[in-house]
Formats: C-alpha cells, structure tokens, sequence
C-alpha cells in the first residue's frame, strides 16, 4: 500500500486522478488522504467521484471512501479490460479532466476501449475538448498512442450534459521524447465556437484573435456555432494552437458571462504568442498532461517548456513516488528542460 498526500504541491484533483491512474498501472494500491484540503470546497467532488469510479472500471478495482465530501479513499486495482464503458458526471464537471484519468489505463487493456462521457466538454479549470483533441491528442500518437475522440454535444457550466465518445487500442511501449528545440512554424489553426448565444460571437472570437496574431504566417481560425441539441446551455470557447516543424503548441480562453468576444479572442491569442516567443518545445499545459507516459517509455526523455507549472511540479512528484522514476528540473536560459529518467536497471 502506497499513501499518497493528496495536499501536496498544488494539492487539486489532479493529484487524486493521476494516482489512481497510476495505481492501475502499477498494480498497487494507494491511499490518497487529504484529497484536495487546501481549496475553498476540500474532498471529493462529483466530477472527482467519476474520475475515480471510471479508473476503478477499467482495472476491475476494489474502491473504499469514494463519496461526494470524502477526504480519503484507498483504491485496490485488479485486472485491467477492454470493452466498452460509459460514465455520466451529472454535472458540468470536465469531460477532458475525466479522460486524463482514463486513457493511461485504456491504453494499457489486452483490446481496445470505447468511452462514453457526459458532463462539461468546456468548462473552468480544464482543458476545452479542442485542445484535448487538437493538441494532447497529437502529441500522444506521436508517443505511439492511437485514440480518436467524436464530440457529439457540447456541454456547459453549470449543467453539463455534453457528450463525447473515445476509442483507444492498446499500447505496447511508449516512445521516448528528445525534443528540446519546436522548430519553426509553419501554420497556426484555431476553433472558435458558442453555444446558444448571439452567433455574431464566434465571428468577433475570431477577428481578435487574427488581430492579435497578425503578422504570423498562415494563420486560419474556423468559427462555428451551435444551437438546440446541439449543446446544453450556454457558452463559448477559442482553442488555438501552432503546427511546428517539431512540435505542437496550443493555449485557449473560454466565453464567460461579463468577458467581452474580444477578450476571449486577445486572450489565447496572446497566451499563443508567448508559447511560439518563448521556443519552448512544448505549451505549460502540455507539459504536465504528457509526463505520465514519458514515465513509462523504456528510455529517458527530455523537453523544454517555458515555466515550471504547480501542476508540472506535482505530476513530477507522484510519477517519482509512484512510478520510481526520477524527474528533473534544469534552467537553460529563459527555459526550463524537464527530464526524466529511464528506468532503473
């Protein structure tokens, strides 16, 4: 039994999904205490609660605590299945957030895996499922990954009530990473969507993004809306990101009510510049999203971002106390080259 703090580091609920995701990996079971301690509502929240029970199904895993409030749960993973699973938050919780939890594991069943999930697909605190699709998704097949995600509605806070499906095949060995420089870019792409709002606002999305960006080459922003069963409620999202001769770069801004289209547009726009500015091989919420299953490469790998995240800092932390392996941190100029270690002989 291995005992996770769960308030460590930046202490979110990442650290509760990682581990559980790690514990079926590994085999092990954990203790994850004080889940979550340090925020304004500390335990488990529902969205945190179909993480875990979604993890528990894909390992066969005995699960004790897992409630709405709970600060502590112990997980006793069993045999990892394929099939298909489908799991409903009940609220606007992240879809995205729930999938980060689920794939390492998915890729790691004998057949392949069909996961269906309802709840938030752009909301707060989480990836909007553009990026996870346009940006995570590319940099986990060229680790040798092979998923496909179909969004059939989209969902908002703080009903929830989209639905996404993903299908993965299974992994036998993750590639290692040697990327220190992204390259040049070559075209910059984007998606600006709203939901059930005026449908001036994707169209206004996008020009301040394409303002901001001006002077960069070959730069397209699509712009969709979305009206009844196409989503529920309301909202809005620009997703971003940066084709390089190397790499992939991504950054986002959500619509939100009192937040102008053209802040929403200037927002990522900028957070994208910054990423191409910085030289970095890969974006600061990238980084952390892909440490995982560097960990598990049979060889050390090594990448550059432009700053150290909490969430970077924290995922380093559990893959060393849970996985054994070694993660550095090291300063070269105004970047920082995250390695990890391969494993230990």
């Amino acid at each position: 039994m291995i005992v996770v703090d769960g308030s460590h580091g930046e202490g979110g609920g990442q650290l509760l999904r990682m581990a559980v995701a790690l514990s079926a990996l590994r085999g092990v079971s954990v203790t994850v205490s004080n889940i979550r301690a340090g925020r304004p509502n500390p335990g488990l929240a529902p969205q945190h609660v179909t993480a875990v029970r979604a993890v528990a199904e894909l390992c066969s895993a005995d699960v004790e605590g897992l409630e709405a409030g709970a600060s502590q749960i112990v997980f006793r993973p069993g045999t990892i299945v394929g099939g298909k699973h489908a799991f409903d938050v009940g609220t606007a919780g992240s879809v995205t957030l729930i999938l980060q939890a689920c794939l390492p594991v998915a890729f790691a069943a004998p057949s392949g895996v069909q996961l269906s999930l309802t709840g938030g697909t752009d909301v707060r605190w989480s990836p909007p499922l553009d990026y996870f699709a346009r940006v995570f998704l590319p940099w986990i097949r060229r680790l040798g990954g092979t998923a496909d995600v179909v969004l059939h509605r989209r969902g908002y806070y703080p009903r929830g009530g989209g639905s996404v499906e993903i299908v993965t095949q299974p992994v036998a060995s993750w590639s290692t990473l040697q990327l220190l420089d992204p390259g040049a870019v070559r075209r910059i792409r984007g998606i600006a969507h709203a939901a059930n709002l005026p449908e001036d606002i994707p169209k206004r999305i996008k020009h301040a993004a394409l303002r901001r960006l001006h002077g960069q080459e070959d730069v397209k922003i699509e712009d969709r809306m979305y009206v009844g069963e196409e989503a529920v409620g309301q909202g809005g999202a620009l997703v971003l990101w940066a084709e390089t001769e190397h790499s992939v770069l991504g950054a986002s801004s959500l619509a939100e009510r009192g937040k102008s289209s053209d802040r929403v547009g200037e927002e990522a726009a900028a957070a994208l510049a910054d990423e191409i500015a910085s030289g970095a091989a890969a974006d600061v919420h990238t980084a952390d999203q892909i440490l995982p299953y560097l960990a598990l490469a049979n060889g050390p790998s090594s990448f550059t971002v432009r700053e150290v995240s909490g969430h970077l800092r924290s995922m380093a932390w559990l893959i060393t106390h849970l996985l054994e392996r070694q993660v550095e941190f090291q300063s070269i100029g105004s970047l920082w080259r995250v390695k990890v270690e391969g494993p230990r002989t």
